[in-house]
Order: structure tokens, then C-alpha cells, then sequence
């Protein structure tokens, strides 16, 4: 019941197609009457769950499809291609987005460490990393109501929301992507903070060698536990990551040599050739048919 909860709350709050904030910070509502194609994007840490529709991610040729039925768990940037192929009037795309705070998970990751708490893992993995799918439990499902049942009243969400997002967190952690976001978010993960690093400063010269040793590794052992935690190797995880941010700037509007820059290229003519070996079209046509995905 839980559930269809959250549908009706959602379904009653968003009423045009896109995001919409809740009041808590990093937590919005979504919807989608209208198919989205699989374009370029970049999901930053977070948790998604679908309460009407599906919606589909595509991670180095690997698909993962999620509905009510499973919500998706992403705790590092990766650049995926993403979209909603059946959404429609009839089958709309609703579901909530909720950012997860590196800082918060890693207290909650540390405090059940330190308690002696015993994460279920998810029997069905295929150990490849990036994303995780995560059937709702009761504990998700419950939080997640109790978050969003919140945005009834200004002062609550004001007073209550951090709280309750913690408390979502914590469903997260002890839940089927629990190990796999522990990983992410636990105390010595020099993985984790070599892709955030990478994510943060995408517009500047990135050495893999630089990486490793950030990562306290030579760049074998780094080469190698990297392609583990993400399905690529550093190298393509860096390109896949500029080219994809680009390709959603360039779709909202930003101009192709801005992009480039902003990305990390100096070479204008490198950055077309690159994109265009990626994408099929060069940026300035991509511009002109890609919509911006959901």
C-alpha cells in the first residue's frame, strides 16, 4: 500500500514534464508523457525509483531496465546513456530522483561498521559494478513515503527533511544495493574518490599515472581494480565522461567550442572527431536532433 502511496502523492504533485523540487535538497519528482530516446548522460551519485513507467540505462553495452519493481542505485558519476523509451499519456513516466550526499552515506556507512551491522547481499549480482539494481523493500518503501509525505507541509520539510533523507539513506545501505554502495562510500574507497575527482575537474589535463597515485597505486593495480569498480578502463571512463557531459551541454543549448572547453579540450577539431567516433554525428548535428533526457 506503501507504494501506491507514493504514486498517488507524486501523481498528484507534478503536473508537466520534468523535474520538480521537493524542498529537500537532492530529492526531486519527475514525470514523462512524452518517449525519451537513449541519449548521453552522466548520473551522478543517486538513487532513482520508478512508481509508474520504466526507465532504462545503458553502461558500457550492459542495460539495466528499472520500474516499481526495482529502483536504481548509482553511487559513483558514470557516464551512461539514458532515457525512457514507453513513456506516453496513456503509460506516463512518474518516479523520484534522490541525490546521495558522499558525506552522509560514509557517516551512515561507518556508524554500521562500527555497530556490527550485517548488509544482505544481493545474491542475483553479476559483479559487474557502476550500477546496481535493488528490488523495494519494506524499509525503502517506508522511507521513501515518510520523505515524501513531508512536502505537505513547508515547516516539516524545513525541520524534518535532512532527517528523513538519513533515514532513507540508511534503507539504501541495509537494502540489496547495501554492500554495493558501501563500496562507494566506505572508509578507504580510493576508487570512489578518484572518480569524484575525475567528475569535479573534467575541464582540466587528467593523467591516468596522476590518478593512480591519488589512488595510492601503481597505475597497474589501478588499471585494474578501476576497470572492477566501473566496467572501463580509466582512459575510456575519462573520454566517456567528457564526451557525454558535452553532448548534454551541447542539448541545452550550450554552444559546440563552449562545451569542448568546458569538458577539457583544447582542440576543437580533436573534440569533433572524438564525439562524432562516439555518437554517429558531429556535435553541432547532435545539438540539432538530441533532446535533453529525463
Amino acid at each position: 500500500m506503501s507504494k501506491e502511496q507514493i504514486k498517488q502523492l507524486i501523481e498528484g504533485r507534478i503536473h508537466e514534464d520534468g523535474l520538480m523540487e521537493t524542498g529537500v535538497k537532492g530529492v526531486q519528482l519527475f514525470r514523462a508523457i512524452n518517449p525519451v530516446p537513449c541519449a548521453p548522460a552522466v548520473y551522478e551519485p543517486s538513487v532513482v525509483a520508478i512508481v509508474s513507467g520504466s526507465k532504462e540505462a545503458v553502461l558500457e553495452g550492459t542495460r539495466y531496465v528499472y520500474d516499481s519493481n526495482e529502483y536504481m542505485c548509482c553511487p559513483m558519476s558514470m557516464p551512461v546513456k539514458a532515457g525512457t523509451s514507453t513513456a506516453s499519456p496513456d503509460t506516463p513516466l512518474f518516479g523520484v530522483y534522490i541525490a546521495l550526499d558522499p558525506r552522509v552515506m560514509a557517516e551512515l556507512a561507518m556508524d554500521m561498521d562500527n555497530a556490527g551491522g550485517v548488509l544482505q547481499s544481493n545474491k542475483g549480482s553479476t559483479g559487474l559494478q557502476g550500477i546496481r539494481l535493488a528490488r523495494w523493500d519494506v524499509a525503502f518503501t517506508d522511507a521513501l513515503l515518510r520523505l515524501l509525505q513531508l512536502g505537505d507541509s513547508q515547516t516539516d520539510t524545513a525541520v524534518l527533511g535532512a532527517t528523513r533523507l538519513r533515514e532513507l539513506y540508511y534503507a539504501i545501505l541495509k537494502g540489496e544495493a547495501g554492500i554495493f554502495a558501501r563500496q562507494a562510500f566506505g572508509a578507504g574507497n580510493a576508487i570512489a574518490r578518484s572518480i569524484t575527482h575525475v567528475s569535479s575537474n573534467l575541464d582540466a589535463p587528467i593523467s591516468i599515472d596522476d590518478m593512480a597515485s591519488r589512488a595510492g597505486m601503481s597505475r597497474a593495480v589501478f588499471h585494474r581494480k578501476f576497470k572492477q569498480a566501473t566496467t572501463m578502463s580509466p582512459i575510456q571512463f575519462v573520454k566517456s565522461m567528457r564526451l557525454n557531459n558535452a553532448a548534454m551541454k551541447i542539448a541545452g543549448g550550450t554552444t559546440v567550442n563552449e562545451a569542448a572547453l568546458d569538458v577539457g579540450y583544447v582542440s576543437a577539431s580533436q573534440f569533433s572527431r572524438e564525439f562524432k567516433r562516439m555518437y554517429g554525428q558531429s556535435p553541432r548535428q547532435w545539438g540539432e536532433s538530441q533532446p535533453v533526457p529525463v
